[in-house]
């Protein structure tokens, strides 16, 4: 135990007497106040009202006194026993509006004297907060004889309920009572010390007590002993007078205890302060030389974290051959070295990962690049021969039958583009000269399966740029395939377009079941800002082609919310890529040399 809890020992005797007496006096006087206005209650009459006056009077005096001395006690007091003492006051605060209840003949007995009770059970708990102490011991008895001090409590409380003919109901409270009372007076006796032990057994074992009990049974079975005020009376008096004897002698014991162990804690004080002096020059000595090994160790460790594993990884991402040196940490502490040596092979250890995961991508991407490729050069091949087959076909049923192939081998050719912009690759298809959006966003919707459900509304007279046509093309493919994918099959899929203040604003609108705002919020921060492409993410394929893409050309992609409940994509291309359209010429889609590919037709529902 240290010189503090001596101190709080010895503030015990100065609680009790600020806080436990007063407590203590002001529940006496309340428990008096309780049997008066029972009994007013019962029977108003003159001689009553005299009596509950006159009590009210002394139950004033020792509120009054109560207030004043938990003022005093209220610095000194821990925060629990400053909020018990709150709560008492508050509740104290009640009796005016109780006795006004009571002489107004609002409140019968039951009510009236469970607002009283409100009242001690306040009390008693800032007793019980009071009794905190860490001498296990007296905490233990002073628990023990604040229970015996509410077992009073009850007793007064069987008082008030038995002052008239008690109901069947007003009964039942009454045995409660009684059983309560008798199994805390039992429960206190056990564990109670001898000398608090014999105050209590003199008590019990009285003939006063005995014939209290007969009279409580008398109660309990319907009947109306006489003398039971008097008796019970005397008897509270009593164990009123054992409670104090039993307080001032727990409040004695607390002093040569806290004696003690201030003697204890000065002796320990000036031990510990011999040694204290001893380990603060070793730690002065120590310390300054780790404090300097510690500041390397940490230069070392921010330099690795914060530039060098990050300049490895972006020039791995870059494709650029690498060379780490070896981290080194000087150091004359075993541990410091030890330490050191882990960071080295943390740092060896990542870098190796990089490599690793950067060799993955580059043979992912190579392995993309080749079967796209191949499969451009066999779909293209099969391009040419449909638009042969086409354009000898005579039969109306082959002709269409050809153009769904037709319009398949597209939808496939997309996808093999797709797979070279994973690879980080650029698609070889591309034109010449400006194409008019307006067949820019229709060549988009005829490379979608569903394209009969796709409206294109009619677009101002404006072209796109021929070296990012292709590009666009796919960028806007991919929305509207998305959006016939994601809403019912009968509804469609409206794509306007329109000019605005920087660029041309391309709007894909379907009438789906629409995302939420998380959501959106989440797909528009990877299209404006797209991660590396995760092999187990494949989910969102098409976005990620979007968002890849969009970025190539400084095109934005922003999802929202459409009216219908579907979801609307907005695409805004940059006014550099677009241009008013001055010539027939220009408005040709021709292929560049290194794709050629026949004219083909498309069958795109557009708007009127």
């Amino acid at each position: 135990m240290t010189a503090g809890e001596s101190l709080e020992l010895r503030s015990y005797k100065e609680r009790w007497a600020n806080l436990r007496q007063p407590a203590s006096k002001l529940i006496s006087e309340l428990q008096r106040e309780r049997l008066t206005s029972a009994s007013l209650v019962d029977r108003a009459t003159p001689d009553e009202q005299a009596a509950a006056y006159t009590q009210r009077s002394k139950t004033d005096t020792a509120r009054e006194r109560f207030r004043q001395l938990s003022e005093l006690s209220r610095g000194s007091s821990t925060p629990a026993v400053r909020l018990q003492i709150d709560t008492v006051l508050t509740q104290v605060s009640q009796l005016e509006a109780i006795r006004g209840e009571v002489d107004a003949g609002l409140s019968p007995i039951v009510p009236t004297i469970e607002a009283y009770n409100a009242i001690s059970d306040a009390l008693f708990g800032l007793q019980r907060g009071v009794a905190l102490i860490d001498d296990i011991p007296i905490y233990e008895q002073s628990r023990l004889v604040i229970n015996l001090g509410y077992a009073k409590e009850l007793l007064t409380r069987e008082q008030a309920i038995a002052v008239g003919d008690p109901s069947e109901e007003e009964r039942k409270l009454f045995t409660q009572l009684v059983g309560n009372r008798r199994f805390l007076i039992d429960q206190a006796l056990a564990e109670l010390d001898a000398p608090l032990r014999e105050i209590q057994v003199g008590i019990i074992t009285s003939p006063a007590y005995q014939r209290l009990r007969i009279m409580e049974e008398q109660i309990i079975a319907g009947h109306a002993p006489t003398g039971w005020p008097a008796a019970s009376d005397a008897l509270a008096t009593t164990i009123d007078e054992a409670q104090n004897s039993a307080s001032a002698l727990l409040s004695e014991r607390a002093e040569p205890v806290a004696d003690a162990v201030l003697v204890r804690a000065l002796v320990l004080a000036g031990t510990g302060l011999v040694v204290v002096v001893v380990s603060i020059v070793i730690s002065l000595r120590m310390g300054n030389r780790l404090s300097r090994e510690l500041a390397t160790l940490r230069a070392a460790a921010l330099e690795v974290a914060e530039s060098r594993l990050p300049q490895v990884v972006r020039k791995l991402r870059q494709g650029e051959e690498i060379e780490v040196p070896e981290l080194t940490v000087p150091g004359r502490t075993a541990e410091i070295q030890d330490v050191g040596k882990a960071f080295a092979t943390v740092q060896q250890t990542a870098v190796e990962a990089a490599v690793g995961e950067a060799k993955l991508r580059a043979g992912v991407g190579q392995v993309f690049r080749n079967l796209a490729r191949r499969s451009q050069t066999l779909l293209h091949r099969q391009r040419i021969q449909l638009d042969g087959m086409q354009r000898t076909a005579t039969d109306p049923q082959a002709l269409d039958d050809l153009f769904r192939l037709d319009h398949l081998t597209t939808r496939m050719r997309r996808h093999a583009e797709g797979l070279i912009i994973l690879s980080g690759a650029v698609p070889g298809r591309g034109w010449r000269k400006p194409v008019p959006l307006h067949d820019v966003v229709r060549g988009a919707a005829a490379e979608v399966e569903d394209y009969t459900r796709v409206t294109v509304s009619p677009m101002p007279d404006h072209s796109l740029a021929g070296p990012v046509v292709g590009d666009v093309i796919h960028l806007i493919a991919e929305l509207i395939e998305n959006a016939t994918v994601f809403s019912p099959p009968h509804t469609t899929v409206t794509v306007r377009g329109e000019l605005a203040a920087h660029g041309f604003a391309v709007e894909v609108e379907d009438r789906g079941l629409g995302l939420s705002e998380e959501e959106l919020a989440e797909l528009n921060e990877r299209l404006a800002n797209p991660p590396e492409f995760d092999l187990a993410d494949s989910d969102r394929l098409g976005l990620f082609v979007v968002a890849r893409l969009a970025t190539r050309h400084d095109i934005r992609v922003t999802l929202r919310g459409s009216p219908y409940g579907g979801t609307t994509a907005i695409v805004l291309i940059p006014g550099e890529l677009v241009s008013e359209r001055r010539s027939s010429e220009e408005e040709s889609v021709t292929p560049q040399e290194h794709d050629p590919e026949p004219a083909r037709r498309m069958r795109v529902v557009t708007s009127e």
